[in-house]
């Protein structure tokens, strides 16, 4: 039946049954990258260099005109642009006559200049220039009827019956796309994790095939008007540029195998522009213009496990075709896969149950050397990618759960016992974890910010956490989550690690609370949630900002002692999910004269001596009874009033306070080493 189950998920093949083949095939080119020392490709870059010659992107048209001109001086194959030019030059003599409503009769010398974009459509038609489309789900503004430059011929079939389609397209103008020689998908299938690992080849916009960007370059370089595709029964088999041939997918995907980045394979922009470049570098090479600055946010992963910019992708694409380093996913390889995957894992099941442990045991571990040398030997040999991944584990699940079945067979009546002793002890253990690792040591910051837990059972489901972020900021939180035992503890520990994960990442405390919420929301413990206070504050200005979520009121006091309660603005976290940070409210405060006490319903509930609940008037009398006011002394004295020795808590006991007054921080204690007594 488990073994029905996994091969029914691999034929459904659900998004995270994908990501599990994708291990493999990330893995077999990050052991072996394919690398080059010389390209047919070169990237002119727009480059922080760049930005700092011609300002703020998009540039004027007659920037990238000069580019072309200065390239196409050089014979190249072709110069492709991973950019768009949806919208008129804003510099163009008649833009600016519009922007700034001049009247026609008096700038009629300016009228006359001829306008960027008509510079740059002259490069585009003079060049061998491949200009970017994009698919799109919704129409653009300003969108026109536009159409393929390459003209696509089919054998055995119709291809758009098998490409990937969208509605609509977005593109450049309609006088640019006219003059350039060919246009160029730039669509990426959405990955799960977002690598960029294939492409289609062909995509279908608007029932018009176009061909990818690195496909148009190579069919303009090599003066080619057609694409021939071939088709069988199932889909798309090969398609074809002269003379280069290529095999995909049904579906006309390519496989993107990558190289180690090479520097000299990026020009900037700016040297391009200014001709400082060697005009052999340019000669029959393809041309792609595309960005890598920072800021304008055209970077990808790759399966390498590195980030490059977008450009560099359709780069890869043209090296893959030229050679023929690209990777193929045969359907028939998937058969094979499934095949081979349910007979070692019946083979290896059964031998579970028949052969002693450590015999058994070299059969698994041999299963899957046999599967890992057989999917490396086909990627080196034929460059086809074999998931190993998914028959790895198959064949771990189906062996555990054969040696579970053999365990349970020859252990049936002691294992009652072993479970009830296992799960008590494991209880214990975990609850012995999940208080230690939760709570943080702040006694460096006890002259200005201290806490104290005192849990009510084995496991506390109150955490507070202190964070230094800077050399005078600091998040904390003070929360308690709803629920006793095990999963309150395990519930709180989610919480808390996120909390310190996205504090430690230096975010707004909006960002932090919107990022904890969510993460909880989307840890799916049904029916629990988490009354919190989360804040930061300036050690050197006192200032302070704090989110309440659904949690007690906050006790603020100055040193008069004249008392405030701040109560909470919003429902407590990990019930709703957020979907903007406005959603989270934050409140200012300044602390420098000020003392921020903030506690559970642990203590407000909390059993006197004389049986009465300590409540917040309670707490305000200890305070206002109390000579020195220190953050250690308010903790101390609260805990001291409800931990007076009774068998069971009635609730954890969790209080945090802060005072500014004395922001030195504590050095820690060295130990001294006992000296070796001398003998007499």
């Amino acid at each position: 039946m488990l073994l029905v189950f996994l091969i029914a998920l691999k034929i459904i093949n659900p998004s995270f049954i994908k990501s599990i083949s994708y291990l493999s095939f990330d893995l077999y080119q990050k052991v072996f990258p394919l690398k080059k020392q010389e390209t047919d490709v070169i990237i002119i870059d727009i480059d922080e260099k760049s930005l700092g010659k011609f300002g703020q992107f998009p540039w004027s048209r007659s920037v990238f005109a000069k580019i072309i001109e200065n390239v196409s001086a050089s014979n190249p194959k072709a110069i492709g642009f991973d950019i768009f030019f949806s919208e008129k030059d804003k510099q163009s003599p008649e833009e600016v006559i519009k922007a700034y409503n001049l009247i026609p009769t008096d700038v009629s010398e300016l009228q006359n200049i001829k306008g960027h974009d008509e510079i740059f459509r002259e490069q585009l038609e003079k060049s061998k220039s491949v200009i970017a489309v994009l698919g799109s789900s919704v129409p653009s503004h300003g969108t026109h009827d536009r159409s393929a430059k390459a003209r696509f011929l089919s054998k055995g079939g119709d291809p758009k019956n098998f490409t990937y389609a969208y509605p609509y397209s977005i593109g450049s103008l309609e006088k640019l796309e006219k003059s350039a020689k060919g246009l160029g998908s730039i669509s990426f299938l959405d990955q799960t994790d977002g690598i960029i690992r294939s492409l289609p080849l062909i995509v279908r916009f608007e029932n018009k095939l176009y061909p990818t960007m690195g496909l148009e370059m190579i069919r303009v370089g090599s003066n080619q008007k057609n694409l021939y595709v071939e088709m069988n029964e199932i889909g798309i088999k090969r398609i074809s540029s002269r003379p280069y041939k290529i095999e995909s997918d049904p579906n006309g995907i390519i496989w993107i195998r990558y190289k180690s980045s090479l520097k000299s394979q990026y020009i900037s922009a700016s040297s391009v522009f200014d001709g400082k470049f060697d005009s052999a570098r340019f000669k029959d090479k393809y041309v792609l213009v595309g960005a890598s600055a920072q800021g304008l946010f055209d970077l990808v992963k790759t399966p390498l496990g590195v980030t490059i910019p977008g450009v560099e992708v359709h780069g890869n694409v043209i090296e893959n075709i030229l050679d023929k380093s690209y990777l193929i996913r045969n359907p028939n390889t998937y058969i094979f896969e499934l095949l081979f995957s349910i007979l070692v894992a019946i083979i290896t099941f059964f031998l579970s149950q028949k052969m002693k442990p450590k015999y058994s045991l070299s059969i698994f571990f041999g299963s899957i050397v046999t599967v890992v040398v057989i999917g490396f030997s086909i990627f080196l040999l034929r460059s086809e990618l074999v998931d190993i991944s998914y028959p790895i584990f198959m064949l771990t699940v189906t062996f555990l759960t054969g040696l579970y079945f053999r365990f349970v067979e020859e252990n049936r009546m002691a294992l009652a016992n072993l479970q009830k002793e296992a799960k008590l002890l494991k209880e214990r253990e975990l609850a012995g974890d999940v208080q230690k690792s939760l709570f943080p040591d702040i006694g460096r910051f006890e002259n200005f910010i201290y806490a104290k837990n005192v849990p009510a059972r084995d496991v506390s489901g109150d955490y507070f956490d202190v964070v230094k972020v800077g050399k005078s900021e600091y998040f904390f939180t003070l929360a308690d989550v709803s629920g006793k035992g095990i999963k309150a503890g395990m519930y709180m520990a989610k919480a808390s690690s996120i909390f310190r994960t996205l504090s430690n990442l230096s975010y707004p405390l909006e960002k932090v609370v919107f990022g904890v919420n969510n993460e909880l929301v989307e840890a799916k413990f049904k029916g629990m949630f988490v009354t919190a206070v989360f804040g930061k504050f300036n050690v050197e200005t006192g200032e302070t900002s704090f989110v309440n979520a659904g949690h007690e009121s906050i006790m603020v006091f100055d040193k008069n002692k004249n008392f405030e309660f701040i109560k909470s603005e919003m429902p407590p976290i990990g019930i709703v999910k957020y979907f903007t940070e406005s959603m989270v409210k934050s409140s200012t405060i300044n602390l420098k004269d000020k003392t921020f006490v903030v506690y559970t319903d642990g203590v407000t509930e909390g059993y006197l001596k004389n049986g009465q609940e300590l409540g917040a008037d309670g707490v305000k009398k200890i305070v206002t009874d109390m000579e020195l006011i220190t953050p250690k002394n308010i903790v101390d004295s609260i805990a001291k009033e409800l931990d007076w020795g009774a068998e069971k808590l009635r609730d954890d006991i969790t209080c945090l306070a802060i005072n500014l007054k004395n922001i030195e921080l504590v050095k820690p204690i060295k130990k001294k080493r006992e000296e070796p007594q001398k003998k007499a």
